[in-house]
């Protein structure tokens, strides 16, 4: 299967989320990426283990549609074949603090000089100009200084979101500046350097609090799952689990009113709008529990989607892959591993295209599987890759 993005080749040092999810967005669209790790494997390879091999649940989500290589690019040789992989390439993603990429030869400037339209896509955890930008970081850092971690726990106790979203967004916005870079080579042969930052993603997300805050200096404090500017914003515990419901704006709020038998709530002063119901949501959360404790969530959610009412189960991971809606979608695909003990469910990415759908074509590489494949697209001979072995060049 071809995609629209057939014919680029895209080069993957990436580690860990950011990077590399950026390049699996472009593989699933068509790119031919390759990806380049060290010899015994990138840390992520390793990262939350789903077979006796150790291979990393994460990996195989993000590296599905690649092709592997492994490369020491800090020896003499190493850098020859990076500079031929360079010159066959449209894209060099890679997310390491920039002195890593001036030792490794994959800063603009190096790779500028062997093509000069290339496209450098880089990701770090703060981005340049400021006195941070040396520094390395993980997801975590900038979801504690975006003040979102702040906001979702309580005084007492602040709680980081279990995801990794912020590694997500900046892969994602990544991709697309990937993509706006192409597109501007493609109009005038110009390449240029796109550049993600985890910080700079986090504080995206997290905006209109920082908005408010400077505009208000209102100060506000955590209130764990409760919302603070609009009600009732909650999860609510059933009989026999938990839902979350969201009302946000007064049509949603009127029929929630009347289907926990309380309109007497519309014409409330305390309630008259978004944000007083914010002020107010204790009151509306209490009122939410006191409707839902006698019965099951299936029960309740029911009665919720029946009045229009957003409304949601918490689910446990493996509730979430039993789900009907989630299974019928197709969205997770089966894709077989060796060693797996079954098919893992990887996502897909998470957007349709009607005229040019992506999709995964095949699994993760197991480490290394595409040597020998690629450095003979490169024009080295059986010989040469066999000295490259002895020598531990890849």
């Amino acid at each position: 299967m071809s995609g629209v993005l057939s014919g680029y080749r895209v080069l993957d040092f990436g580690r860990y989320i950011a990077g590399p999810y950026c390049a699996s967005l472009l593989a699933e669209f068509g790119a031919d990426v390759i990806r380049i790790e060290k010899l015994a494997g990138s840390e992520d390879r390793w990262t939350t283990p789903v077979n006796d091999d150790g291979i990393g649940a994460l990996f195989l989500q993000i590296n599905r549609n690649k092709r592997g290589l492994t490369l020491n690019p800090m020896k003499p040789e190493g850098r020859e074949i990076v500079k031929k992989l360079v010159e066959t390439a449209d894209v060099v993603v890679a997310n390491l603090p920039p002195q890593g990429l001036k030792a490794m030869g994959l800063d603009y400037d190096s790779l500028k000089a062997i093509k000069p339209d290339i496209v450098l896509t880089t990701v770090s955890a703060f981005g340049h100009g400021g006195p941070y930008s040396d520094r390395v970081g993980f997801d975590g850092i900038g979801q504690v200084m975006s003040g979102s971690t702040y906001m979702s726990g309580s005084e007492d106790q602040p709680v980081k979101f279990a995801g990794p979203w912020v590694d997500f967004t900046t892969a994602m916005m990544s991709a697309i500046g990937t993509l706006v870079a192409l597109m501007h080579r493609k109009e005038t042969g110009e390449g240029q350097m796109v550049e993600g930052a985890l910080v700079r993603s986090a504080l995206t997300i997290g905006n209109a609090a920082l908005i408010e805050q400077a505009m208000l200096g209102i100060n506000r404090k955590p209130t764990m799952n409760r919302g603070q500017t609009s009600g009732p914003s909650d999860i609510v515990p059933t009989k026999d689990g938990w839902f979350i419901v969201q009302v946000v704006g007064r049509p949603l709020f009127e029929r929630w009113a009347k289907l926990v038998g309380r309109p007497d709530l519309i014409d409330d002063p305390r309630f008259a709008d978004d944000l007083d119901r914010g002020n107010n949501s204790e009151i509306l959360s209490e009122i939410a529990r006191e409707h839902a404790k006698d019965k099951t969530t299936n029960e309740v959610l029911a009665e919720y989607a029946a009045a229009s009412v957003p409304a949601g189960p918490l689910y446990t991971p493996q509730q979430t892959l039993d789900d009907p809606h989630v299974q019928a979608m197709g969205f997770l695909q089966d894709v077989e591993f060796p060693n797996l003990p079954k098919p893992a469910p990887v996502a897909s990415a998470p957007i349709n295209l009607s005229k040019t759908p992506g999709g995964i074509r095949h699994r993760a590489p197991v480490l290394g599987e595409h040597t020998e494949e690629i450095l003979g697209e490169l024009g080295y001979g059986a010989d040469a890759i066999a000295e490259f072995r002895d020598k531990r060049i890849v």
